[in-house]
């Protein structure tokens, strides 16, 4: 299957998106917390209602979308082969450069749930604040994604 290149303007899109989820308070006011504190765009404290999902608005077909579509971005701004990135069921690609990995299973692991990966990307919880929760889990010397993180606004 061929996919398409993620445009700055989708990439765009689908940050804005999670920017506006409804905070803890409900008010769909975005960016209105710092990252790590857990309100800039997804519902905040506590667990989501649904692993799969970052907030009751989406359904499961926007997280699908906005998984892709945020990963799909994280590849092509950093490309390479040396890190997987696994967000099931919805994807997986392979980014950052360095040493190319080309049979079995990659040396270099990331792997969470759709709404961990969406508040990673838009930074309402900080990598260390994954790692340490046991929501993100990473193997291998290069698994770090700290340097990527939050994904920034694409400028066209």
């Amino acid at each position: 299957m061929v996919r398409k290149a993620v445009t700055a303007a989708e990439a765009r899109q689908a940050l804005r998106r999670l920017a506006l989820q409804p905070t803890a308070d409900g008010t769909g006011s975005p960016g209105t917390g710092s990252p790590g504190t857990g309100s800039p765009g997804t519902a905040a404290a506590g667990p989501s209602p649904r692993a799969d999902r970052p907030s009751p608005t989406l359904t499961l077909a926007e997280t699908r979308d906005l998984v892709r579509t945020t990963l799909r971005w994280l590849a092509q701004q950093h490309p390479g082969h040396t890190v997987e990135i696994r967000v099931p069921p919805f994807a997986a690609v392979q980014a950052i450069d360095g040493p190319r990995h080309t049979r079995g299973t990659p040396p270099n692991v990331v792997e969470t749930d759709g709404a961990t990966w969406l508040a990673l990307v838009s930074g309402e919880l900080t990598w260390a604040d994954g790692i340490g929760a046991g929501r993100v889990h990473a193997s291998g010397l290069r698994a770090d994604l700290s340097p990527v993180l939050p994904l920034g606004s694409p400028d066209l």
